[in-house]
């Protein structure tokens, strides 16, 4: 199985794609053999060096517990390590938009990890077992590490992570959703939580023609005003952040808290969750019989 390379920096820093693509080698995408690290070392910008949110250790002990606790069921591990990474390496939306900063920590941190996590097996097409390129760097809804931290940041409600693990405990769910620029509306976000959790929509193809209903539906129908939402005051974030350095590591058994922003409005939620189950109901969900 493939290990992490000799060399893991203690630091987390920016590496630009152009100075990655030589790490990406037919072996480590393989998921046979990773870089040695030392020279990928030099070609990358420095962070902050005084502030604690760039340290190495807690994330990769986190994704070493990862895949201990889900080496039988891989997919399982990212309702688990989305919220905890997310608490863990306190970032502003501005700073996770950076995709240098996913890059490095997926290929100069945790490249075993990616490979664990994303490798597939073969296929009648594809001898060998393979690890999508974009999984080390490529955009936020594919990239290994910044699909779960955005996820985290669009899912959860305040500080309660738990839609969270409900979301990313679907793949249709994140990997059709993600990309959605309606997701940046909280009660949307909850309501949809709502739906996957009561059981209301389960499979991709109902996920994927719900969603379509809802861009649909938004030509005509502001979402805000149907649904509003409180804004939110951003210096809960700024409090949240500043407090990482005295932050204890994030418990491995029970969900950490995030910023100490008010939680979405109930009554928006409600309202969204009813709206969603009517136009699910004449969503185009391919392969579902209509009724005569």
């Amino acid at each position: 199985m493939i290990t992490q390379p000799d060399h893991v920096p203690e630091r987390l820093a920016l590496l630009p794609a152009s100075a990655a693509d030589a790490f990406l080698t037919e072996q480590l995408l393989r998921a046979e053999q990773v870089h040695g690290g030392i020279d990928l070392a030099k070609l990358v910008e420095p962070l902050d060096d005084g502030d604690a949110r760039w340290s190495v250790e807690p994330i990769r002990s986190l994704v070493e517990d990862a895949m201990f606790e889900f080496k039988d069921d891989r997919a399982r591990a990212d309702a688990w390590l989305a919220p905890r990474l997310h608490a863990t390496l306190r970032l502003t939306r501005r700073e996770a938009a950076d995709r240098r900063l996913w890059t490095h920590l997926a290929l100069a941190v945790a490249p075993d990890y990616v490979a664990w996590r994303h490798v597939s097996g073969p296929t009648t097409a594809r001898p060998e077992r393979r690890v999508p390129p974009e999984r080390f760097q490529g955009p936020a809804d594919r990239q290994c590490f910044s699909r779960l931290w955005w996820a985290a940041e669009l899912f959860r409600n305040g500080p309660d992570y738990g839609p969270v693990e409900v979301a990313c405990g679907n793949q249709d769910l994140i990997h059709t959703l993600l990309r959605q620029d309606l997701l940046d509306h909280r009660p949307t976000a909850q309501a949809l939580v709502r739906l996957v959790q009561s059981g209301e929509i389960t499979t991709g193809r109902e996920i994927v023609g719900l969603s379509i209903a809802i861009n649909a539906a938004g030509a005509t129908l502001i979402h805000d005003v149907l649904a509003p939402d409180e804004p939110r005051d951003p210096s809960r974030l700024r409090d949240w952040i500043a407090e990482a350095e005295a932050a204890p590591p994030v418990s491995r058994h029970v969900l950490p808290e995030g910023p100490d922003e008010e939680p979405v409005p109930e009554r928006s939620v409600a309202v969204l969750v009813e709206h969603f189950t009517d136009l699910f109901e004449t969503a185009p969900i391919r392969g579902r019989k209509s009724e005569v």
